[in-house]
């Protein structure tokens, strides 16, 4: 009996580690997303365009005062929020000058127009696209899916509500 109880509890820890083993590959394994062409980049290539936000749902699920946190950085919030876009949805145009942002593209495909490109980028599932200062765009979802998008950026003013 002591012995099935200790071989069931190290089947059990050892499949545990190997869930855990290939979920941290699988995060480690997640790409960058598509980059700008080699020969495409230059400054302000692509102008401002005003659009309205379309089919476009921005869910903040958590934010932290910095302020009040050990780095102590005064005026900033680190906030996480899920962004929904369904087909044919468009992200506005909005600049990362002053808040810097990671994206994580979840699921779906979805096209960025950056001012400092001039060809669209593809982002596809399982990239990830840093945002920082210099980096004014707008998304489309040219695509019959559903795209969902996991975004951590820095702002400095909690009623900043681009996306």
């Amino acid at each position: 009996m002591f012995n099935s109880n200790v071989t069931s509890r190290n089947i059990r820890q050892s499949l545990a580690l190997a869930t855990f083993v290939a979920g941290a590959f699988a995060a480690a394994s997640a790409a960058v997303a598509g980059e700008c062409p080699a020969g495409k980049m230059q400054a302000n290539v692509r102008p401002m365009v005003d659009q309205k936000a379309v089919g476009v749902t921005d869910v903040t699920l958590g934010a932290i005062n910095l302020e009040k946190q050990p780095a102590n950085i005064k005026e900033r919030e680190l906030r996480f929020r899920k962004l929904t876009i369904e087909p044919g949805g468009i992200v506005p145009w909005h600049s990362h000058d002053d808040r810097p942002a990671l994206i994580f593209v979840q699921q779906g495909e979805i096209v960025e127009y950056a001012s400092n490109c001039s060809e669209p980028i593809v982002h596809k599932a399982g990239q990830i696209r840093p945002e920082v200062a210099g980096t004014s765009h707008w998304w489309k979802n040219l695509g019959k899916e559903t795209v969902i998008l996991y975004v951590g950026d820095v702002r400095k003013d909690p009623h900043d509500h681009n996306m």
